[in-house]
């Protein structure tokens, strides 16, 4: 049995929570492991809440997590890839968004100029691609 000074950490989910780690795992084709991990080195990045201060919730989603003080965005597109804004090509009623997904990966998406705005979108900020059927839209936390 792994024993806690070795490293090891266990814990129980319910079948649908290893279900959906499990299609995660599929679809990233990573292993839970490396999925976890990742989760657990992506908490040094979120300060540590003051005792008197709201406690943030964060909501997992098979590709995205997305953490809010106030309301969680639920979005029903299992398909939500993580990048970086490469370009931004506004014009006078629609944007062309590009992210990198991952190296030499890139999505190119035709959003309204207001949407672009609203999200206050920049080369290199952090962004996602919710492809849902046949259209891209752009999210940002």
């Amino acid at each position: 049995m792994p024993r806690k000074e070795q490293g090891w950490v266990t814990f129980q989910t319910s079948e649908e929570e290893r279900k959906i780690l499990e299609e995660f795992c599929n679809q990233s084709q990573r292993t839970k492991t490396e999925i976890l991990r990742e989760l657990v080195r992506g908490l040094s990045h979120h300060p540590s809440p003051a005792v008197s201060a709201p406690v943030a919730k964060s909501v997992y989603t098979p590709e995205v997590e997305i953490t809010s003080i106030k309301k969680p965005l639920k979005v029903s597109s299992r398909n939500i890839l993580k990048g970086v804004v490469k370009r931004v090509i506004t014009g006078a009623v629609n944007t062309e968004v590009t992210l990198e997904i991952v190296h030499k990966v890139e999505l190119t998406s035709m959003i309204t100029r207001v949407s672009a705005e609203e999200l206050d979108l920049k080369e290199g900020t952090e962004a996602y691609a919710v492809i849902k059927s046949n259209d891209i839209v752009i999210a940002r936390e």
